[in-house]
């Protein structure tokens, strides 16, 4: 932090909050709310004259509440800027008949009450997203009594007791008593890897926390009694194995299962009830402090940033990588990146590391000083644009602008577009053009495949990135599916338009067969979600117009689904022998007469 806040090319804006970002890769328009710190961060020398003549004392949130602090503090020891920071709500002196101590004692004539909150705009080409991370609240589990008995702490106080810059000068000590304790007890998995209450994930860090936590115990004090009840330690790191088996020979007992009931006796230490899932046996054991190892929850400010951003999010709450294995930092929406436990539980090995990556890729997409997009982006026909705004509604990057209110013309920024196409297929006045991809090219291709026996074929429009894939690994692995499946690429399902499928059923074709990435792993963030609707909408119509919505099908197929495509087109082959001549004629008429009656609608509004 230190090397951060001294480098003539870094701006580091502390005690600030992101209200907003427009724009796009290369040309990121981020908008800052820094607060007031009420100190001159610059000529504050971090003297200390004013804390030592502040009447108002805290509990310090740093340390968990485990010692206090003034109105005027330090965030935390290494704050950077190393200056101090007054806390209005807590302050006496808004008005300086109440209180102005700290102004009278201080030198430099640093502190200023009337200091307010101050908006920046900043221009950037790229932005990592590094938010960082929540502990879970044990508050709710009941059973490790964490609330009623003072000698129960969470991992986060326990650390601070044990650090030499806490609140004890890493001297642990009781609570209840401030005396050593004599056996200690840490119970893993606290709101981690928990379908009853917490989060069903593991943590990744927390056993090994433990670990450290026992080892430093053992070297500071050899004769005290650990003991560590879990469900199985995950210790999957470099070295992390010799740490366990080194914690086991210094004497501290692992035992296998959880506590079930957590009991004060008189003499404020605990009673833990144990089934021990080695012997079977329930264990009571008496100890002095219950560390309660906590689970990772994602940061409080993820779901707003990704609704700012336009991102992705795990179902478990953190934000979701463009690709696992080939694009682990990169999010979805160009120009954006992942670092640290943003993306998921992390120690600080890993987020050091994906830090690196980050900045790498950073680096990498900025270092041209020009940025280069591929062709297939969407265009707006002016001259159709009626600014119903929907093409901005459905855009998941935000690439499209629209003023509904001034009947402006909706404008593409070329930069931001993916190419994914769902403002082309939910456009109702045919506005937009997807280059490359135009409808005039897709219903060519419906035509091209139809045109000979379309009753014995089956029509599949593919996402390029997800089921295309599948049916390229299918062939690849040589597994068998029927040969009468003639497949349309599209760089997503979103680009499917109501009028292909149409077209599709007018040309003759028996089934239909939509298919993309499944729900939550859409290459172009939530695309697909309008591809459900949209078939959806679909089945509607069709059954009003009395066409069986069997011959409908969507279906979500990843690049790894070989096997499923397989499976889904036999599937298709079974229902496309269901469906008769005679159904297929009666289909064509219907869809003959209806585009007949839309065509005499449309010449009555123009007359009108």
């Amino acid at each position: 932090m230190t090397d951060v806040g001294r480098h003539p090319r870094i701006k580091l804006y502390t005690m600030s909050e992101l209200v907003d970002i427009k724009g796009y890769v290369g040309n990121f328009d981020v908008k800052i709310l820094k607060k007031a710190r009420y100190v001159d961060e610059t000529e504050c020398t971090s003297c200390g004259d004013c804390v030592d003549v502040c009447p108002v004392v805290r509990p310090d949130k740093f340390n968990l509440g485990l010692s206090s602090r003034k109105a005027i503090f330090v965030p935390f020891p290494q704050a950077v800027p190393s200056a101090y920071v007054i806390n209005v709500n807590e302050c006496l002196g808004h008005n300086p008949v109440v209180c102005a101590k700290c102004i009278e004692a201080c030198d430099k004539d640093c502190i200023n009450f009337h200091m307010s909150d101050e908006e920046i705009v900043e221009s950037v080409g790229s932005i990592v997203v590094a938010t960082g991370l929540e502990v879970y609240d044990p508050t709710e589990l009941d059973e490790y009594a964490y609330t009623r008995f003072e000698n129960v702490l969470t991992s986060l106080e326990f650390e601070r007791l044990i650090n030499a810059g806490g609140p004890t000068q890493g001297e642990l000590i009781r609570p209840t008593d401030r005396k050593r304790p004599k056996s200690v007890g840490f119970v893993q998995c606290v709101g981690s890897r928990s379908a009853r209450k917490g989060a069903s994930y593991c943590s990744n860090i927390c056993c090994m926390n433990t670990v450290k936590g026992t080892l430093m115990l053992k070297e500071h004090y050899p004769d005290m009694d650990i003991k560590v009840f879990y469900i199985d330690i995950r210790a999957s790191g470099k070295g992390f194995e010799d740490l366990y088996r080194r914690s086991q020979r210094l004497g501290v007992h692992y035992l296998r299962g959880l506590p079930g009931t957590v009991e004060e006796m008189p003499d404020r230490s605990l009673r833990v009830a144990v089934e021990n899932t080695v012997t079977s046996k329930l264990e009571i054991h008496e100890l002095d402090m219950l560390v309660l190892a906590l689970g990772i929850k994602p940061a409080p400010s993820t779901q707003r940033l990704q609704e700012i951003l336009g991102l992705q999010l795990t179902s478990d709450g953190f934000f979701l990588e463009a690709h696992p294995k080939l694009q682990p930092v990169d999010a979805a929406t160009r120009g954006i990146f992942y670092a640290g436990c943003a993306e998921g539980p992390k120690d600080i090995k890993e987020s050091v590391t994906q830090a690196s990556a980050a900045a790498a890729r950073a680096i990498r997409l900025m270092h041209d000083g020009t940025i280069t997009t591929e062709p297939i982006t969407s265009q707006v026909i002016p001259g159709k644009c009626k600014s119903c705004g929907k093409c901005a509604e459905v855009c998941p990057y935000n690439a499209i602008t629209v003023d509904v209110k001034k009947k402006t013309p909706a404008t593409v920024s070329t930069a931001a577009c993916a190419g994914c196409g769902t403002c082309a297929a939910e456009c109702p006045f045919d506005a937009i053009i997807m280059n490359h991809f135009t409808d005039t090219q897709i219903i060519n291709q419906v035509d091209a495949l139809l045109e000979d026996r379309p009753k014995e074929k089956i029509l599949v429009f593919a996402c390029n990135w997800c089921s295309y894939a599948g049916a390229d690994f299918a062939g690849v692995s040589r597994i068998q599916y029927p040969p009468n499946v003639r497949l349309i690429r599209t760089m997503c399902s979103g680009r499917v338009d109501e009028k292909f499928i149409w077209d599709g059923f007018e040309k003759g074709a028996p089934v239909i067969l939509v298919s993309g990435c499944h729900i939550g792993d859409c290459h172009y963030i939530d695309a697909n979600q309008w591809t459900d609707k949209r078939i959806k909408k679909v089945h509607k119509k069709m059954e009003k117009l009395g066409i069986r919505t069997e011959r409908l099908q969507l279906e979500w197929i990843s690049a790894a689904e070989g096997v499923r495509f397989a499976q889904v087109m036999q599937r298709m082959e079974t229902l496309r022998q269901d469906v008769t001549t005679e159904e297929i004629a009666e289909t064509i008429q219907i869809l003959k007469e209806r585009k007949q009656e839309k065509g005499r609608s449309k010449k009555r509004d123009d007359i009108l």
